[in-house]
């Protein structure tokens, strides 16, 4: 009632302020006072402690309504809103694809004067880089994540660093989950087809395994792979500026690759004979679309040079780009392709012979003191050499010398990193890099079982178990640390900082980081 009220006074003393005016003006002036009186209005019964000051132009055609309009969005807009992550969501005010969506919409010319001045600036800013949320929204380069970043994985903040994302708080949930958690996929899904070979490998016939345990496997599998997968969908699509810092990331590009080669490894443990699925040969060619066009993109930029070049980003876990194309040769040979697992194959081996080479090269050159608790990830170079003995295996349908050769090279590495258990099990603390374990172990268990098929030992059916036990036993371990550290602890899934870093280092903000880069 009080705002009707209002509206017909200001009605009646704007009309007689204006009896020789044009009635176009005379219907500006009404639409105006209306607007501005229900915005008192709804301020009033909301109770936001702000000012409303409306001022008429001496022009004839009244009230500019852009004004009104801005007036209104001032009085409801939310104070209290945390703005410090819009940066790196999809769709904020702030994100990389608003501004792209504004520049294909530009605004209507109704805008006031001064905010048309203030974008001017950010648009200058932008284009001078002299702003601090230029550097925050624009990607990191390959120098500026390793001279950011320390670790095998870049995931520890130097001291010299300023985090662009507040330190003292936890971060939402998505933000904290990473690429890297495909890992678990990779893990479990690789024990269900373990189980499997031990159920249906000749040489493992005495064992009499039950077909229930790769059943059991194969659907936490599938529930493990789904959950994990909804989770990052959800992270692309309210922070697809976040995953697109982790594929620029040298080390995280490389895990994009799990979630396809989890997928392969689940249709490789299937219950039943993976020549009777139906449809088999599309199902292939499903899975490997998506290997083959990360391997003309990373691949590419290892031959190219720049900044992604091999020799500068080569590290353990580039292994998952290799063992993407063996697992899907091992797979394409079973559902009774040739040519095409044959070219992934060819593909994968010569890029691992090269990957090989150098990551020899990069750990004696560059005097790698790597910390502990990261050490898992060196168990990926058992990974590639023992599937492609199995690929091998497959497609020439006898584990011969051609497989054999690959095996001994990764029981040897295998043996080399056992031997050295202190270094990996005393004093680590826990993180998803532990499950870098798992699937190489059960890698070249796998491997073992065909082996011993073709060479039918009492030492090769011993070496078999033994493998398979310590594979089984790893992956309880780090399977149960992981639920105790998620649900019990709660600190799986820390501050993710590899995402909290900018483009230039800007000066220190805090006295720590102050003293840290005077000292160096």
């Amino acid at each position: 009632m009080a705002a009707s009220a209002a509206i017909a006074k200001s009605k009646s003393t704007r009309i007689a302020g204006m009896d020789g005016a044009s009635p176009v003006a005379r219907k500006e002036a009404d639409v105006a006072v209306t607007v501005s009186a229900q915005a008192a209005a709804h301020v009033q019964e909301t109770d936001i402690p702000y000012s409303i000051a409306c001022s008429v132009p001496s022009s004839p055609s009244g009230l500019h309504l852009g004004a009104c309009a801005s007036i209104v969005r001032m009085a409801t807009e939310e104070p209290w809103r945390d703005r410090r992550f819009d940066h790196l969501k999809t769709f904020s005010s702030g994100s990389r694809v608003e501004r792209q969506v504004s520049t294909l919409h530009p605004p209507a010319e109704i805008e006031v004067a001064d905010s048309k001045i203030s974008e001017e600036e950010e648009e200058e800013e932008e284009e001078t880089g002299d702003g601090d949320g230029d550097s925050e929204n624009e990607v990191p380069s390959v120098d500026r994540y390793f001279s950011a970043l320390q670790g095998p994985e870049l995931e520890t903040l130097r001291a010299t660093e300023v985090s662009t994302l507040p330190d003292g708080e936890t971060w939402p949930f998505l933000l904290r989950f990473p690429v890297s958690a495909f890992g678990m996929c990779l893990g479990v899904s690789s024990q269900a087809m373990l189980w499997k070979s031990l159920q249906s490998e000749p040489s493992m016939a005495f064992l009499h395994v039950s077909p229930a345990v790769n059943q059991a496997l194969w659907w936490v599998s599938v529930a493990l792979t789904a959950f994990v997968s909804s989770v990052y969908l959800l992270k692309a699509v309210f922070y697809f500026e976040v995953v697109r810092r982790e594929f620029c990331n040298p080390i995280r590009v490389n895990f994009f690759f799990a979630p396809w080669v989890a997928c392969l490894f689940l249709v490789n443990g299937l219950p039943r004979p993976v020549a009777a699925i139906h449809d088999s040969h599309v199902v292939w060619y499903v899975l490997m679309t998506p290997i083959l066009l990360l391997d003309l993109k990373i691949y590419g930029q290892w031959m190219s040079g720049g900044g992604r070049r091999l020799s500068k980003v080569a590290n353990p876990t580039s292994h998952l780009a290799i063992v993407g194309n063996l697992v899907g040769a091992l797979l394409g040979a079973l559902v009774g392709l040739h040519e095409a697992p044959l070219f992934f194959f060819a593909v994968g081996l010569a890029h691992d012979v090269v990957l090989f080479v150098t990551l020899y090269q990069w750990l004696d050159t560059n005097d790698v003191r790597l910390p502990k608790e990261l050490h898992p990830v060196f168990f990926l170079f058992v990974a590639v050499p023992s599937v492609a003995s199995m690929a091998w295996a497959r497609l020439c349908g006898e584990f011969g010398f051609g497989a054999k050769i690959p095996y001994f090279i990764s029981l040897f590495l295998f043996v080399s990193l056992v031997v050295r258990i202190n270094l990996f099990f005393r004093g680590v603390r826990f993180s998803l890099a532990w499950w870098a374990y798992t699937f190489p172990m059960t890698s070249v268990a796998i491997a073992t079982t065909m082996y011993a098929s073709s060479v039918n030992s009492l030492v090769s059916r011993a070496l078999a178990i033994g493998l398979a036990g310590i594979a089984s036993v790893t992956l309880t371990g780090v399977l149960v640390t992981t639920m105790y550290h998620a649900f019990v602890r709660k600190d799986l899934f820390p501050n993710d900082v590899s995402i909290a870093i900018m483009q230039r280092l800007n000066e220190p903000k805090h006295a720590v980081a102050q003293l840290a880069r005077c000292i160096l």
